[in-house]
């Protein structure tokens, strides 16, 4: 005995979830990079509050070490610092957005599935 197949809307919802969840976990990624991004960021310019300006300091170009000034690498890591911050806002609220669309989702597909499948949505201009 073979189960029914899956109504069109039902199938298309669940394809649309899939998706949405596989948007949400790649969001997910992206922020664990930046979050580490940004400790690693701090971490640096909390060691160069501590260096004295006539220490040396270096910073990779590649595969060298070059020479820097220290008031020109604190500026340069304030700035990936910002964007850090900026990018993190912007995942977050990515993140928020893809898991309210999964709640929506999963509410409709659980009306579907408990037989109170929705009627097919109007075509725009329609209404």
């Amino acid at each position: 005995m073979s189960q029914p197949e899956l109504p069109p809307y039902l199938r298309e919802q669940l394809a649309r979830y899939d998706q949405i969840q596989q948007n949400l976990q790649a969001v997910l990624v992206q922020k664990q990079q930046v979050e580490l991004e940004l400790s690693e960021t701090e971490k640096a310019l909390e060691e160069l509050g501590k260096a004295v300006d006539s220490e040396a300091i270096y910073k990779f170009a590649g595969n060298l070490l070059v020479k820097v000034k220290k008031e020109d690498i604190v500026k340069e890591l304030n700035e990936k610092k910002e964007l850090g911050s900026t990018r993190k806002m912007v995942l977050t609220k990515q993140e928020s957005r893809f898991r309210e669309s999964l709640k929506d989702l999963q509410d409709k597909i659980d009306d579907a599935v408990k037989g109170k499948q929705a009627p097919a949505p109007t075509p725009p201009g329609d209404a």
